[in-house]
């Protein structure tokens, strides 16, 4: 089976910065046509507008997600630009403490609304499109779609300062392996990641405060180590490609061992 994206078109939520702009740009380099998504046009396009002209490839789109009518508009610019859509990754997401004794000050709601339930629509809309490409095509047989979801090792640690951010990753998860099972005769494959410590621009921001933060997370992993970005973008290329044919509902850790370990006490990253 092949790694390779060439040819096929691709949404990538949260992609003006860190983790998903790590992916958006990874599947470009693979040879996908790639629509960059994000609700800071602004950040949009310093990043990709220099880009978009040179490179027929990509493309961005600006607006909050949360809103059904953008989501609409999301996909019918992306088929103008590319004529259809093949991978949707869900990377857009937000990770705020929580107050679990105040529910003034809680964020469990803009959580469930930001992490979960945009990737669920977005997700539907665009299943419904991969749905109708194939009904278009003749095609019969092969897997017409695959839609990756980004979830957290959060959805399995107990840390009440994360209550809404380990609440929301633990609903992506179910998310996901419903949307395989509902999806499979579809031929549509539904995946998620769920990572501990990646260089995000959250977690850089934590370690340009405190620098010592970086020692206390690599005694919290077995790997002893921060994962990359680039690190996740490749995980999240094989369950795009062919060589993940087989493979829906899956959960794919990627934490270098720290879910195995994780004290309730360490760090939140």
């Amino acid at each position: 089976m092949s790694f390779s994206l060439s040819g096929k078109t691709a949404i990538v939520t949260g992609s003006a910065a860190g983790i998903g702009l790590s992916i958006a740009r990874h599947f470009l380099a693979k040879g996908a046509n790639v629509m960059f998504a994000d609700v800071d046009e602004a950040r949009l396009d310093n990043e990709c507008s220099e880009e978009a002209k040179a490179e027929g490839a990509l493309r961005f789109f600006g607006g909050d997600l949360r809103e059904k009518l953008t989501i609409a508009n999301l996909l019918s610019a992306t088929i103008d630009a590319f004529d259809r859509v093949d991978i949707l990754v869900n990377a857009s997401r937000q990770m705020q403490p929580s107050d679990p004794l105040n529910p003034d000050a809680d964020v469990v709601e803009l959580m469930w609304q930001q992490n979960l339930m945009t990737s669920l629509r977005l997700s539907q809309m665009t299943a419904k499109r991969m749905i109708l490409q194939a009904e278009k095509s003749g095609a019969t047989d092969g897997i017409i779609g695959s839609i990756i979801n980004m979830s957290s090792i959060a959805a399995r640690r107990t840390q009440p300062e994360l209550l809404g951010y380990s609440i929301s990753c633990a609903a992506v998860e179910q998310m996901t392996r419903s949307l395989a099972i509902a999806l499979a005769p579809n031929r549509i494959r539904v995946n998620a990641v769920s990572f501990g410590s990646v260089m995000s621009d959250s977690l850089q921001g934590a370690l340009r405060e405190n620098p010592d933060y970086r020692d206390a997370i690599a005694a919290a992993t077995p790997l002893g180590r921060i994962a990359g970005a680039d690190e996740l973008a490749e995980t999240v290329q094989y369950l795009a490609s062919d060589a993940s044919a087989f493979m829906t509902g899956q959960i794919v850790t990627l934490d270098g061992g720290r879910a195995l370990i994780d004290a309730a006490n360490a760090p939140a990253h």
